[in-house]
């Protein structure tokens, strides 16, 4: 028997709309960007031809419309895989679940979910201003560990090639990778440089920046830029890819994550114009995605 989901884990605002996005289904595409500024959400669907519905509720901003005849929701995550633990099980939720029985659906759909952001390079051949398809998300944060899941034999064999290279502290990580879905990212490959991503639980000190507060590992960067296994390099840290590849492993969907690079840690550059590179990511992206 199909179990009826609690109010109390699925939860429903006045509207019947699933609470942090503020969306109903019939108000989410099977298509779905995701970009992590709630200011960039009106940056992709400004090149909608026709917007259908329009939502906020704190951080989450999602704008569902059509680009000629592909419909497409963005919705922004806010910094985090904390967050995308949200944003994440509630879209699937208003794919996957019935809202008017609270019971998972006979019939799942799988979404394609591809997000937009930016992120550092770890690669001095990795320049500022260009784009990184993530062919894996390395994740240092502590969202997977939470779930069950299983990683593919290729997978496992860079996860123990990370954990030899790269010396964590005990206690501070569980390291967990997984890959992007192929049938994806095979689609951008033209102006795209493809490499892991390593995906980090903060800005400052798991990304190797050091302020006031001294760092435990002070030779991560190093040891992430000299990893190597075969063809696999690190070739940027972010704080979103992983949990999304995770989740989209955990819940059945197809992921993608593309980020625009607006600094390179080792020439220690940073881009001259941060909204130029995000609105040419958008703008090559959607050309591909509209065709998928």
């Amino acid at each position: 028997m199909n179990k009826r989901i609690a109010e109390s884990e699925l939860i429903l605002n006045s509207r019947g709309a699933v609470y942090h996005l503020d969306v109903r289904p019939e108000e989410l595409a099977t298509t779905i960007i995701t970009v992590g500024d709630p200011d960039r959400v009106p940056e992709v669907s400004k090149h909608f031809d026709r917007t259908e519905s329009k939502h906020q509720h704190r951080e989450f901003v999602t704008h569902t419309g059509y680009i000629g005849q592909k419909r497409l929701t963005v919705v922004s995550t806010g910094i985090g895989t904390d967050n995308i633990d949200i944003v994440l099980n509630e879209l699937d939720a208003l794919a996957n679940i019935d809202f008017n029985t609270r019971t998972v659906k006979p019939s799942l759909t799988r979404l394609q979910i591809i997000r937009l952001g930016t992120s550092g390079a770890l690669q001095e051949n990795v320049p500022v201003d260009s784009f990184v398809v993530s062919s894996h998300g390395v994740g240092l944060d502590n969202l997977l560990p939470w779930y069950e899941f299983e990683n593919t034999a290729a997978e496992k064999d860079l996860l123990e090639a990370f954990r030899q290279q790269v010396h964590l502290r005990p206690g501070s990580a569980n390291p967990y990778l997984l890959s992007a879905a192929n049938d994806l990212a095979t689609r951008f490959t033209e102006g795209y440089i493809s490499g892991i991503t390593i995906t980090c639980p903060g800005f400052y000190a798991p990304q190797g920046r050091a302020l006031r507060g001294p760092l435990s590992h002070p030779q991560l960067l190093e040891q992430l830029t000299a990893f190597r296994q075969g063809d696999h390099y690190i070739s940027n840290f972010e704080m979103e890819t992983a949990g999304i590849y995770g989740l989209g492993r955990v819940l059945g969907h197809d992921c993608l994550s593309i980020s625009a690079i607006v600094a390179n840690r080792i020439r220690q550059e940073f881009t001259k114009d941060g909204a130029l590179v995000v609105e040419n990511l958008i703008k090559q992206s959607l050309a591909i995605i509209e065709k998928i």
